[in-house]
């Protein structure tokens, strides 16, 4: 998931190991976004190549006008969030050691 954002010129890709910290996921993949039709675009791509290889997100939350949406890809959880969502909730910093 993270190279496929990387190709769509996401933003700062940063991929976290949570294996050891919770049973909901083993990977986040946080990003950011710089306009809601850029969101958009990389919600279409994560869910392009879920099809691609015969899968389809567990669920989408958000979507709408940019500030956080999050794709549930079950093992994987993608985070895509505005510049200001992402430095006002840190999730780098709550979830890496």
């Amino acid at each position: 998931m993270a190279k496929v954002l990387e190709k769509k010129k996401a933003e700062n890709v940063v991929l976290i190991d949570i294996r050891s910290k919770t049973i909901v996921a083993d990977y986040f993949v946080i990003c950011s976004a710089n306009s809601d039709t850029h969101a958009k675009a990389l919600i279409e791509a994560v869910e392009e190549r879920l099809k691609r290889n015969e899968s389809g997100p567990v669920a989408i939350e958000g979507g709408g006008p940019l500030r956080w949406s999050l794709i549930d890809c079950g093992d994987v959880i993608v985070h895509i969030l505005s510049p200001e969502a992402r430095e006002y909730y840190n999730l780098e910093e709550l979830w890496v050691d």
